[in-house]
């Protein structure tokens, strides 16, 4: 295991993604704080298993009052902290239209406000630990205008929110980058197989991503190996961005090609 010093914290990391990155984190040696409003005991126990070292942490991260109370927690009880990855995230992909104020006001809560409250709360204690890296995962959609007005919104906010704490947050030897995951295989993915059938017609790696792959760029920007970027985006999409709406175009009309001239 590598030699590493110092806190991590990972928010959501209780289930799915954010678990992939409590694992991957802690076996490369950082102390993980896993922060999920759901039981972590699970999750700590099997980092355990493997040699790691985690603690579990009740974070609701709509609360700033909740934040406060893990900061207090680190500070008196872990150590240096190094690292924060704004990771905790709810999905809601209605329309404009069909968007409540409920369900508006719930996305942007937990998608954005919770990783201003955690970078707000917890720059001050990197600070202190001589800087460290805030790596917010954003997505595809706040890349591109995708369906679902408040999840796009929260995360093209987050995007521009990494951006500012890049720039804010520089002087005290903190940098900032967001992850911006596609297509990724997760139980929730899984279960909806006409969606993913659909999907992977867009994506020129014809296939979904695995939550190892974006947890290892977590890792990376967590670590000294990318110590000269701040400000940045990683897309982890299968080229999906990168190929637009073309690659599915000229997909779609190989296949007609098939019966003869276009």
């Amino acid at each position: 295991m590598a030699d590493h010093k110092g806190a991590v914290i990972i928010t959501g990391g209780a289930q799915g993604m954010g678990q992939s990155h409590a694992h991957a984190l802690a076996q490369t040696g950082w102390h993980v704080c896993v922060a999920d409003v759901k039981d972590t005991e699970a999750t700590v126990a099997a980092i355990g298993e493997n040699g790691g070292s985690a603690s579990g942490h009740v974070l609701d991260v709509t609360d700033s009052k909740s934040w406060e109370a893990l900061a207090d927690d680190i500070r008196n009880n872990l150590g240096p902290l190094v690292g924060l990855v704004n990771n905790a995230g709810v999905s809601y992909r209605q329309g404009i239209g069909d968007t409540d104020d409920a369900n508006w006001d719930r996305v942007m809560a937990v998608n954005l406000t919770g990783a201003f409250y955690g970078i707000r709360t917890m720059a001050p204690l990197m600070r202190e630990s001589g800087g460290g890296s805030i790596v917010n995962i954003s997505s595809i959609s706040g890349q591109l205008g995708y369906h679902g007005a408040a999840y796009g919104a929260s995360k093209w906010g987050l995007r521009g929110l990494t951006k500012t704490a890049a720039a804010e947050y520089a002087p005290w030897g903190i940098r900032a980058n967001s992850i911006h995951p596609g297509l990724i295989q997760t139980a929730m993915v899984n279960s909806a197989t006409a969606f993913v059938a659909s999907s992977l017609k867009s994506i020129p790696l014809a296939r979904a991503g695995q939550p190892s792959e974006v947890s290892a760029a977590v890792v990376f920007l967590i670590s000294e190996a990318s110590s000269y970027m701040s400000g940045s985006e990683l897309t982890v999409d299968g080229a999906l961005v990168a190929a637009g709406t073309y690659w599915r175009i000229n997909h779609e009309a190989a296949e007609l090609s098939q019966g003869g001239d276009l």
